[in-house]
Parts: structure tokens; sequence; C-alpha cells
């Protein structure tokens, strides 16, 4: 028997939907095992629950890409493989539409797609040579100021050399992946997922020659904040928060465990760009 991972959406068309999905993997003799979701604004339940069993044959998520992101938290470190049903706005991570979510799953389940690797990012916080915090992002780990706070002076590493001090509203380190995501509307470029790079996006620098800056997947990343800076936040995929000072040292490097994600062959990384940018055009 197979055993599949379920990650729905806190919305109540989306549970519908899963519902009737979870019913229908059963008549198939299918195992499913559900996480839990929370809505927006509570306590994520990743951070309570334990992570994906190890035994998933793979995980739907039928959500947006705030619901895919929490998925990807709850898999860990684990090689399951993740297929995304849209039932959001805007977004790149769930690509299959909603209408066609049990044509998806036979093709899943028949062995028709296709396995993309995509990169994530390790992230270390270090205070007083102790490890704060470690997690695995998929889109990004961002540099923020709060509301009230002023300018975040951010002094940058890369592989030790000094590189910069960005006075600015924040700064973005993402992935290929997440340079749709927040990089993208802070004027970050759009890089295909299997250009191995890093991509370093100032949030409204104050000095205009501060531009995004891509890196090899190789660099090391190192971040501090300038002495005396309070209410900045470190924000990791969306999905988790932490208040750092001046003591604290941001690691950044290429993960060791990437996203394998589902693809089907009716669907074109290209496609979707085209579609969710909304460039004109049609086909060639």
């Amino acid at each position: 028997m197979k055993k599949i991972g379920l990650v729905v959406k806190s919305d109540p068309k989306a549970k519908r939907k899963a519902d009737e999905f979870e019913k229908w993997l059963r008549s198939r003799k299918i195992e499913v095992i559900r996480k839990k979701t929370t809505a927006p604004g509570q306590k994520n339940a990743a951070e309570t629950l334990p992570p994906a069993p190890s035994d998933l044959a793979f995980i739907f998520v039928l959500g947006g890409d705030g619901t895919f992101l929490s998925a990807v938290r709850w898999i860990g470190n684990q090689d399951i493989p993740v297929v995304g049903i849209k039932f959001g706005e805007v977004g790149f991570l769930a690509e299959i539409a909603e209408e066609s979510l049990f044509a998806a799953a036979e093709k899943v389940f028949n062995g028709d797609f296709s396995l993309k690797s995509r990169m994530r990012l390790s992230v270390k916080v270090i205070r007083q040579a102790e490890t704060l915090t470690q997690e695995t992002v998929l889109n990004d780990v961002v540099i923020n100021r709060g509301a009230l706070a002023r300018l975040a002076h951010i002094e940058t590493y890369i592989d030790d050399h000094y590189l910069t001090t960005y006075s600015a509203d924040g700064l973005i380190v993402a992935t290929p992946t997440g340079s749709t995501a927040y990089s993208l509307a802070a004027g970050g470029p759009v890089i295909h997922p299997a250009v191995p790079g890093i991509i370093l996006t100032p949030i409204c620098p104050f000095t205009l020659t501060n531009r995004p800056l891509i890196v090899p997947e190789s660099a090391n990343i190192k971040i501090r904040l300038i002495k005396g800076s309070s209410g900045i936040i470190l924000t990791f995929d969306g999905q988790k928060g932490l208040e750092i000072n001046d003591q604290d040292e941001i690691m950044i490097q290429k993960g060791r465990h990437p996203l394998n994600l589902i693809t089907l062959p009716d669907r074109h990384y290209f496609d979707i760009l085209k579609n969710k940018l909304k460039w004109s055009g049609g086909r060639a």
C-alpha cells in the first residue's frame, strides 16, 4: 500500500476538495497522512507537529505558495517528492490547476512525471559562539527592519571577503526558486531554477548603486548588523521570524538537501512564468 502526505490550505474550498481527494485515494487503497494547517495569523502548526513520516511516497499540497512552503518545512531534510495544486492567486510553486487534481494524481501514481531538484539554503544564526537557530529555506531568508526602526546597516561578506554594508530597509538572500517571490517584488532578477546561483537583493537601498547581485551557489555568505542596530527581524521563507541584533552572525550557504519537485509532462517553466507574470505574446 502506498502512503502519501496531504497538506491543505486553511480554506473551505480547498478543504472540500481535499476531503473528496482523500476519499478517492482511500478507495484505491492508498493511505493518507494529512498534516494539520492553521489559518493566517495563527501559530504555524509545522512548528509543533513532528516531521513528515519518512515512508511517504509523495506529498500533495492543495493551496498557494504559502501552503507549499509550509509543506516543505514539514518535510525538513527528507527527499520526499512534492507536487503543488493551486488554490491561491499568484504563485509559482503550486503549478497544477485544481480542476486537474485527479488527472495529475493518476499520472503521478503511474510514474508519468519527472523530478526537478530545487536548491535550498542552509541558514545558521550564531550568537556569542553558540548556534541560536538553524533553518533550511526553499525561497529566501530576509533581513527586514521593523515598522519604526531606522535603516538597517548590513555588513555582508562573501567567502570571508568583505563585500559591502547595505544601508536599506532590508536584504533578501534568495535561491533561483525564490527569485520569483519577494526578491522579484524588490527589483531582483528572475533566475531559472536550474541556474546555479544565490541572489542578494537589497530592499529600498539608500545608495542607488547597491543593485541585486548573483553569486555562485558555492559561496558562503556571512551577514552582520552594525553596532547599535535594533528592531531588525530575520525571516525564513516567510514562515518563521527571529529578532536579531549586532551580536549575531548569519551564515548562509547552499543546503545539502534539495527539494524534489514533481513536474508533469505538460507543464513547462517558461509557460508558467509567462502566465504568472502576464507577459504578452502567444505560443510559438
